[in-house]
């Protein structure tokens, strides 16, 4: 009521069942814990807007508004129309992301009458802005996924991580640092199975045994017979088997 604006659906919903979230966790090093993941949404109490006040508190004191450029918007028709600190929009503090930053929700469109589609974006510590999602549930999303490591949100802006924040991704969320790589190699993540490999002794099987089953034929199997009948029956009384014959 106080800004005049309607908060969307999905962040509503999200404050009718808690009022803000936070969530840290930390690791162990030389058995003493160290604070690293941090997930924040700040409560409606703290959801401040950003540019209506002045930086300083004496007379006439710069605000943010004062530093609006509209030089950077030339030539990016294909990226999101960037937020502005004037009149033109307003921004409400969602985290305050330690000092690297501040994750805001952005009401783009105010004139005449504040709209109710808002983005989610990330300003950096040099006031520049940083498209991340278009819905509020969209952004809970990333920041579970990256399960709120140091300055998590800097992996969606042209310069990246930090080396330090860098170590810590390679080792919980490696995927999230190696994306080149991934585009590059995509089929390299892909299980390549091939029946015929897997299968492949399986199917020799029957052919080993046919030819096996071939090497020794009838008339091998019967001479044997013959050869022990006729042995069987020579020292019994062989002049009375070879006069018939005769």
């Amino acid at each position: 009521q106080k800004n005049s604006c309607v908060l969307p659906e999905d962040l509503k919903n999200f404050y009718l069942m808690t009022d803000g979230f936070q969530m840290t966790w930390s690791v162990k090093t030389d058995d003493t814990p160290m604070p690293l993941g941090s997930m924040v949404i700040n409560s409606i109490s703290k959801l401040c807007r950003l540019g209506g006040s002045s930086m300083y508190t004496l007379p006439n004191a710069p605000t943010l508004a004062d530093l609006e450029d509209d030089t950077d918007e030339e030539g990016n028709e294909d990226k999101p129309e960037k937020p502005h600190f004037d009149s033109r929009s307003l921004i409400f503090e969602l985290d305050p992301c330690n000092g690297s930053g501040k994750v805001c929700l952005v009401y783009k469109h105010t004139k005449p009458v504040v709209s109710p589609d808002t983005e989610i974006w990330f300003l950096d510590r040099a006031l520049y802005w940083h498209f991340l999602t278009k819905t509020f549930t969209a952004y809970y999303r990333l920041l579970i996924t990256h399960l709120g490591l140091p300055q998590w949100q800097y992996a969606f802006t042209s310069y990246g991580v930090s080396p330090q924040a860098k170590q810590w991704f390679n080792m919980y969320k490696p995927i999230t640092v190696n994306t080149a790589l991934l585009s590059e190699e995509a089929d390299s993540f892909v299980n390549k199975l091939d029946p015929n490999k897997l299968f492949k002794n399986k199917n020799k099987t029957p052919v080993i045994k046919k030819k096996a089953s071939s090497q020794p034929t009838g008339s091998q199997k019967s001479h044997p017979g013959v050869a022990s009948s006729k042995t069987s029956s020579q020292p019994g009384n062989p002049s009375r088997k070879r006069d018939p014959q005769i």
